[in-house]
């Protein structure tokens, strides 16, 4: 888990009259304690598989490691395909596994990156480097419509260089009108910068949200990020509402036709509270071990983390009647259908003044470990639960004497997840593998 370091302001006045109260001992060391205390950023959303993602697919970066996920603690599943510059370097089983992740098999109808009701089984996904176009079209248009149904339905998007590109909707510089091939995640252009092999600063914009995360040195300035044909944020063709400017340029050698001296390097933007936040950066700070340029890759990957969608209730149960949740993926009923690995579902109930005897019952398929929640008033997570049921298996019950009156959440989490094999190019999935495309179940609660 990450820290971020939080000064404390304490008054004159207060400081005075702690240490005439407690003495000199006392003083210093609250004062220490004050001054260089740690506030822990939370790193981890419940209900998701992992934190974060990595695709070094096809003609993208075959990056192994992201320094920044290791440093603040996250989980992470990378794709790394074979390195090259023309098709022929790419083998048959860097396609296989790509489809299988981003568009699905007969294992996971719709791929690795979402549940079997569509929703994100990763925070975040991170796109390295390389050659945007050519990826977005090896991805295929299934594939590029299951990266826009995670960025709606809560994952959030980090994307350096071409994974910038890709999550445009054109780069005016490559070719005129939309780029069929990019994913159009967030709805504005971009320019190539034309640098090649440079290191420009840059320069944190006044405000920006990266500066809850580190202060960067306290000059809002990093130095000498890697740059290799980036681009910026495009704004001719009009800025998108919504978007937020994180990072601009600092970078005007006379010798240059084409200056991005403070064009917009860096930026984000949510369309809403249910989507997640897309990151776009056009220079490379995803290598890095030290130092404020790691600060600025963290600064990303929490920002985005940190605006995953809000949860989704799939609907309210009634007093007596069971909710069935057994649809599959291929029946497009997300409201009932079945629940995947490390995943939360959500209901809610009304319960009325007087209500006694209450009984709520959870019947999953066997040989998976179903657990259920309880909590009033808000989201029921495991951390948080009013009431709660993790024994092993599928069956839960929970009988509660009476329940303060309104609006319960109930959630159902599936304990159960793949085995995984490491491979040269990333991890397989080995074993039973029918938890991906989902565990069958029924949920009622009713009382007296």
């Amino acid at each position: 888990m990450g820290l971020n370091l939080s000064f404390r302001i304490v008054s004159y006045t207060n400081m005075k009259q702690i240490f005439k109260r407690a003495g000199s001992g006392f003083y210093f060391f609250l004062l220490f304690a004050l001054l260089f205390s740690t506030t822990p950023i939370s790193v981890r959303a419940q209900g998701y598989y992992k934190d974060i993602f990595m695709d070094g697919g096809i003609r993208l970066t075959s990056r192994k490691d992201l320094p920044a996920a290791r440093r603040l603690g996250m989980s992470i599943e990378f794709f790394a395909s074979s390195k090259g510059k023309k098709a022929a370097d790419f083998t048959i089983e860097d396609t296989l596994m790509q489809n299988a992740i981003f568009c699905g098999s007969p294992d996971d109808l719709n791929g690795s990156l979402l549940y079997p009701d569509g929703q994100p089984r990763f925070r975040m996904i991170y796109v390295n480097g390389g050659a945007a176009a050519t990826h977005g079209r090896s991805l295929t248009e299934r594939g590029r419509e299951n990266v826009r149904e995670y960025i709606k339905n809560g994952g959030s998007y980090v994307g350096t260089c071409a994974g910038m590109f890709l999550g445009s909707y054109g780069s005016v510089t490559l070719r005129k009108g939309i780029n069929q091939d990019y994913l159009h995640i967030w709805p504005g252009y971009t320019h190539s910068s034309k640098l090649t092999k440079s290191r420009p600063g840059l320069s944190v914009e006044k405000g920006s949200p990266l500066l809850k995360y580190y202060d960067f040195g306290g000059d809002m300035y990093v130095d000498s990020v890697y740059h290799n044909n980036g681009g910026f944020a495009y704004l001719p063709l009009g800025f998108p509402e919504g978007t937020e400017v994180l990072m601009r340029y600092n970078w005007a050698p006379v010798t240059k036709k084409i200056s991005i001296d403070k064009e917009i390097a860096c930026w984000a933007w949510k369309e809403n509270d249910h989507s997640g936040r897309v990151v776009l950066m056009g220079s490379h700070p995803e290598s890095v071990t030290y130092g404020e340029r790691l600060d600025l890759m963290s600064a990303l990957v929490l920002y985005a983390t940190e605006g995953f969608g809000s949860p989704k209730v799939k609907g309210e149960l009634l007093k007596g009647e069971k909710r069935v949740m057994d649809k599959g993926t291929e029946e497009n009923s997300p409201a009932f259908t079945k629940i995947g690995d490390k995943q939360y579902h959500h209901f809610t109930v009304e319960i009325p003044l007087g209500a006694k005897n209450i009984r709520v019952e959870l019947d999953g398929a066997e040989g998976y470990d179903l657990n259920l929640f309880m909590k009033r008033g808000s989201f029921a997570f495991i951390k948080e639960a009013d009431h709660l049921e993790i024994a092993k298996g599928a069956k839960k019950r929970l009988s509660l004497n009476s329940l303060e009156a309104g609006v319960w959440y109930i959630a159902v989490e599936c304990d159960t997840t793949v085995e995984v094999e490491m491979t040269p190019k990333g991890e397989r999935y080995v074993g039973d593998r029918s938890v991906l495309n989902g565990v069958p179940y029924s949920l009622k609660i009713d009382w007296d």
